[in-house]
């Protein structure tokens, strides 16, 4: 077993899905332990295909992680730290073998895309460069489309040729969108700029004027 008093030994895998979406949207990441909460939500975000373009909260153990400024908006009345100066090698894990830690990744509070994350420690691999998705399943549900609910009514639409919003929904989701699909290579790729743009901070707060 990896020694934690050598975090740079080991790399932390994070088995992430949608809640209350069947079939599962899901993803598979592996992180470097020196990696601060705006630099995971950066990489959620690039894996899963949303566009950064909402708020978002971490929840470890009732610990609330994320940008301060956004506890303003009264959507989450309990302090909020700094997502820059929380780290993952701060984690704490159960000493059993093969002992996991839930996250709760909360973006878009409107549509309340909730995100349960799992994680567990294992040892890096020698040449890989991390952090990676190494799988997938399905795309993401379009921004805006209503959450959960308002996701299943959407597919129906789509999905059925004389239902009367068909060709609404195809001409709003766009050609490219396939709910079945998923392109780890693509998804590797968005991570990657996403990480370069964002250069350990959060990269909506580069962004702004």
């Amino acid at each position: 077993m990896t020694s934690p008093s050598h975090p740079s030994d080991f790399v932390i895998v994070a088995d992430v899905h949608i809640l209350d979406l069947e079939p599962r949207v899901s993803r598979t990441l592996e992180l470097p332990v020196d990696f601060n909460f705006a630099e995971l939500h950066e990489v959620l975000q690039a894996a899963f295909g949303w566009t950064d373009s909402h708020i978002h909260e971490f929840n470890v153990g009732g610990l609330i992680i994320g940008a301060p400024e956004f506890d303003d908006h009264t959507w989450s009345r309990r302090q909020t730290f700094e997502a820059t100066e929380v780290w993952l090698r701060d984690l704490v894990f159960p000493c059993e073998e093969d002992a996991s830690l839930r996250i709760l990744y909360v973006y878009d509070p409107g549509d309340n895309w909730r995100h349960q994350m799992v994680l567990r420690r294992v040892p890096a691999q020698a040449g890989v460069k991390y952090p990676r998705c190494v799988a997938g399943e399905r795309s993401s549900p379009p921004e805006e489309v209503g959450g959960t609910t308002g996701y299943v009514d959407f597919l129906e639409a789509w999905r059925d040729p004389t239902h009367e919003e068909h060709r609404a929904m195809r001409r709003w989701a766009g050609r490219k969108f396939d709910p079945e699909r998923f392109d780890l290579d693509a998804a590797n790729k968005a991570i990657r700029k996403a990480l370069r743009l964002s250069q350990g901070e959060y990269g909506f707060r580069l962004r702004r004027p």
